[in-house]
C-alpha cells in the first residue's frame, strides 16, 4: 500500500501509473541533452477528472520530475520534495500539514525490488 507508483519504459517514453488503478498519469518523452545524458522532451498528463483531478500544471510537472528522480532512478530529491511540501501547502492553503505525510500521500515509497 506504500507504493503509489508503476514506472516503466518504452524506448524514449516513461510511463508513470498509479499503482492501485493501474491509469496512466503522466508520460514522459526523453531525449539526447547536450553534452551527454536525457532530458525530458515533452510531456502529458492524464486530462479525464475521473482518472486523475490535477492541482495544475506547476503540480504535475512537479510531480512528474519526482517520481522519475525519486521512484524511477532512486535518488534522494532533497530540494523536490521539498518543492512538493511547499507548493502543496501553498496550494491548499495549509502550512500545518506535516511535510513527510505530504510526500508520502502523493509519492509513496520506492520499491526495493
Amino acid at each position: 500500500m506504500d507504493e503509489k507508483w508503476n514506472v516503466f519504459a518504452e524506448g524514449d517514453v516513461v510511463f508513470m501509473h498509479r499503482s492501485w488503478t493501474g491509469h496512466g498519469i503522466y508520460e514522459a518523452s526523453f531525449a539526447s541533452a547536450p553534452g551527454g545524458g536525457r532530458k525530458i522532451a515533452s510531456a502529458v498528463v492524464e486530462a479525464d477528472r475521473d482518472r486523475y483531478r490535477s492541482m495544475g500544471d506547476e503540480y504535475d510537472r512537479l510531480m512528474l520530475e519526482l517520481i522519475v528522480s525519486a521512484i524511477a532512478l532512486g535518488e534522494p530529491a532533497v530540494e523536490l520534495r521539498a518543492s512538493l511540501s511547499e507548493l502543496t501547502a501553498r496550494l491548499s492553503g495549509r502550512s500545518d500539514l506535516p511535510a513527510g505525510a505530504v510526500e508520502h500521500s502523493a509519492l509513496g515509497l520506492r520499491s526495493q525490488s
